[in-house]
């Protein structure tokens, strides 16, 4: 195994196409750490040129502390997974999980006549690697089938096992569960993490679906525009967003954002929502700013039905008044588009909650959780 480190990178396409802009970013011996961000943040583009699949402009990269900048791509000792698995359609699936093998350790059909004993030895030990690896991804009875014989499901798991027999020091995947049905995404997921947990190879893992990074990296790393914004555990990332983007693509649904005024009356500072108002605690960085305009954000859980007993102490100063507009059952909770003034405020209830569509209800906001960004710099004040 290996740690990977970008040390300001750059990769500028064309005259002015920035597509990874300065990236530095320490990846831990054996660590999962997943990049996400919407689609043409960098973050593929960061995986292609830990794998040598293209050039940085200008920077470092290192693998195992050492500079990769100039090795080619199959001297890195990587395996890459692809998002279309690129599986050779006239091979069989154990010749697709060997091939690799052979071409690495077997040096040609003369070598192999000049050497019987010692090719002899190798294409057991591929033998052997190759149908161990297929049986622990469950793929073992599939080995003589050709990838068109096989469904998406098992087509990747093919890939992944092509990555695993090489051994490498570290794992590279771009968005190998995207061409995925859901629920095999979410079986699939899970058979990532134990692998992972099982092999302990570090392993760089791309996507664009927040669901997938919170779930599988053990650190996520988001992009945007090239840029990284913010690299912690999934539960930091939550609970404390760097900025308005993070907090925003984190969490589904998504954070409600509110244009607010910080207004002191007396000894008591407001948020100044225009269409409601919310108390701010004494304590907070923002509450010495008065008259400044920030952004308030609200995580859609931290709403709750008055009606219902929970954890969130209801008080005249937290409590809205709103409009049912639609209302989504989802089994085991609800989530609720409410209207205040003229503001939508997107809400996760619970499944015990009588709020219905078209009608008038009371929430309650938690505010322990509320979130605060600085209105021009879009960065978390806190």
């Amino acid at each position: 195994m290996a740690s990977v480190a970008f040390k300001d990178v750059n990769k500028v396409f064309g005259k002015d196409v920035k597509a990874v802009n300065d990236l530095s970013l320490d990846i831990r011996d054996g660590e999962f750490m997943v990049l996400v961000g919407p689609s043409g943040c960098g973050k593929t583009t960061a995986l292609r040129i830990v794998a040598g699949l293209e050039e940085a402009s200008d920077g470092d990269v290192l693998i195992g502390e050492k500079r990769v900048n100039d090795v080619p791509p199959k001297d890195r000792d990587i395996a890459m997974v692809f998002q279309n698995y690129a599986l050779y359609p006239h091979m069989t699936v154990y010749d697709n999980i060997a091939f690799g093998l052979r071409l690495r350790e077997l040096k040609g059909f003369f070598w192999e006549i000049s050497h019987f004993s010692e090719a002899k030895r190798i294409r057991q030990s591929i033998d052997d690697r190759v149908r161990e690896v297929a049986k622990m991804l469950a793929i073992d009875q599939l080995l003589q089938r050709r990838p068109r014989e096989l469904s998406g499901g098992q087509r990747q798991r093919v890939a992944l096992a092509r990555a695993i027999v090489r051994k490498p020091k570290v794992f590279l995947m771009d968005e190998p569960l995207s061409n995925l049905d859901a629920k095999l995404r979410i079986q699939t997921r899970a058979e990532l993490i134990r692998l992972h947990r099982s092999l302990g190879i570090t392993t760089i893992y791309v996507t664009h679906d927040q669901v997938e990074a919170m779930t599988m990296g053990q650190r996520m790393a988001i992009m945007r525009d090239g840029i990284l914004q913010q690299v912690d555990e999934p539960e930091t990332v939550y609970e404390k967003p760097a900025n308005r983007f993070v907090a925003g693509f984190v969490g589904s649904p998504p954070m409600n954002f509110f244009d607010a005024r910080i207004v002191r009356s007396g000894d008591k500072t407001i948020l100044d929502a225009t269409d409601f108002k919310l108390p701010l605690d004494a304590n907070h960085p923002a509450a010495s700013m008065d008259g400044k305009m920030v952004v308030l954000g609200i995580r859609p859980e931290a709403v709750v039905d008055v009606t219902l007993p929970g954890s969130v102490a209801v008080t005249p100063e937290n409590t809205l008044d709103v409009s049912v507009d639609v209302v989504e059952a989802l089994g085991h909770q609800y989530v609720a588009y409410l209207t205040v003034g003229t503001q939508v405020l997107i809400a996760t209830l619970d499944a015990n909650s009588k709020i219905r569509e078209q009608q008038k209800a009371r929430v309650a906001i938690d505010l322990s959780q509320l979130h605060i960004f600085d209105a021009d710099t879009e960065q978390a004040i806190r």
